[in-house]
């Protein structure tokens, strides 16, 4: 059984997909939006990559940020010796106007369904990281950084 991950993709003015994008969808969870698209990155998210590049990726519900799923599908435990490596990408600049704010972004995860919640830090702010969540099922991120939020849904297969 394959799971994906998945988000809402909604954006003023349009699409956050690019035009020519492809979605799977699979069956998840009620409630849980399963969407990973393999369309190529749009311009301002493909920095670092060549050509028409087509990765799993993942859009936040607002379209300012996409997970670039390194990994797919998500595992809660990954015996073959790769990670559940995410590439974090946000659309607008990633530093905070106040320089007092941590460079940090802080992910906040929710498992469907259930009173489990985790939370999870990526130095720096949005770019490259390994998020590993603690059980299998569909999971509700709540996004912060530099004075930026959004959400997404990625599924974690067992």
């Amino acid at each position: 059984m394959v799971l994906l991950a998945g988000c809402t993709t909604t954006t003023s003015g349009g699409s956050a997909a690019p035009t020519g994008a492809t979605a799977t969808t699979a069956s998840a969870p009620a409630g849980c939006a399963a969407r990973v698209e393999t369309g190529a990155l749009p311009d301002w998210a493909d920095a670092g990559f060549s050509g028409d590049a087509r990765v799993p990726h993942v859009f936040g519900a607002k379209g300012d940020i996409v997970a670039v799923l390194f990994a797919h599908p998500l595992r809660q435990v990954r015996t073959d010796g790769s990670n559940n490596k995410i590439l974090w990408v946000a659309r607008a600049a990633t530093t905070s106007p106040d320089p007092t704010a941590p460079a940090t972004m802080v992910i906040t995860a929710r498992l469907d369904g259930t009173d489990t919640r985790v939370i999870r830090e990526v130095a720096g702010g949005p770019g490259p990281s390994i998020i590993d969540l603690p059980q299998a099922g569909c999971w509700r991120l709540d996004l912060r950084w530099s004075e930026h939020t959004d959400t997404m849904d990625l599924v974690y297969a067992p």
